[in-house]
């Protein structure tokens, strides 16, 4: 068992290890070597659904309301041993102040309540982003100006601006000012740092602060100038989860958030995002690269 987490987590941890049990038992199904569907492992079970075992071996659900339906299914996987009974029933109870994402979930895209939840955890980020500064590198005054072009066109208030910005600056402070720094990988598309957001002075701003951000030891950030070998047409992030599989998350044309801890999408991501660095510029170059734009 992996020692503290957060309640993201916590459900991630709990759903790999349903899903191994599920896989791995006596097999309930004739033609089957072992395990069992997911159809037959919630059948009989009123408070879930297949679609809900699903979201909860993904890490996005436990069995908060209902831990009967958590004891019924290690029933059926014949699970028997009382002590990991115990700390899977443990791991899907809720770490405590992890209530913060709540109050912002109606205005996220489908898909990023569970990522930045697994983002405010993770030992290590790599992230790839073409055309604006990644979010965790904004100041409060780019992502303001940032979702004000971004904001729905039938949106008529200031609340999907004010509350996105509140939730950018919380989720910046949960990463890089927790207690065990993140190591954080930033690779800046060179249209990132030129494309205006926001007047002079907002962009002036967001350059100090990525320069003071670079200057960080865990903290590492390079531009990757226009006419300079491979870049990645779409913009990428890497969870290192440490004991934890690994995830990549992308953004589709919907606006919804897609992650994937498929090994192979992991490395393949990966490949992409080492070859990007090899080719920009070094930090020193970079620092000065941003202390021109500055000055301009």
């Amino acid at each position: 068992m992996a020692a503290k987490r957060g309640a993201t987590g916590r459900r991630l941890e709990l759903g790999i290890q349903l899903k191994q049990l599920r896989e791995n038992c006596p097999p309930v199904e004739e033609g089957r070597a072992r395990g069992m569907t997911r159809k037959a492992a919630v059948r009989g079970l009123k408070a879930l659904s297949e679609a809900s075992l699903a979201r909860v071996e993904n890490g996005e659900l436990n069995f908060r309301r209902n831990v009967g339906d958590l004891r019924s299914l290690l029933k059926k996987y014949s699970v028997s041993d009382e002590e990991l009974i115990e700390q899977l029933i443990e791991l899907n109870r809720d770490a405590p102040n992890e209530d913060w994402l709540t109050q912002y979930r109606s205005f996220m895209p489908t898909g990023m309540p569970h990522f930045v939840g697994l983002e405010a955890e993770a030992a290590g980020i790599s992230a790839y982003h073409p055309t604006v500064v990644y979010g965790l590198l904004q100041t409060e005054a780019y992502a303001r100006a940032l979702f004000e072009v971004q904001r729905p066109v039938e949106d008529t208030t200031a609340e999907f601006i004010q509350r996105n910005v509140e939730l950018r600056m919380e989720r910046k402070r949960r990463v890089l000012d927790r207690e065990g720094s993140v190591r954080l990988r930033i690779v800046l598309g060179e249209a990132a740092l030129r494309i205006p957001v926001g007047d002079q002075e907002v962009m002036r701003e967001q350059y100090r602060e990525i320069i003071k951000l670079a200057k960080e030891d865990h903290v590492s950030i390079q531009v990757l100038p226009f006419k300079r070998g491979y870049r990645s047409s779409n913009d990428f992030t890497i969870l290192d989860l440490g004991e934890l599989p690994a995830r990549v998350q992308t953004d589709n044309a919907w606006g919804a958030v897609s992650t994937s801890d498929k090994r192979r999408e992991v490395d393949r991501f990966t490949r992409r995002f080492d070859a990007m660095v090899g080719v920009a510029l070094g930090l020193e170059d970079t620092i000065d690269f941003l202390e021109e734009l500055a000055r301009k």
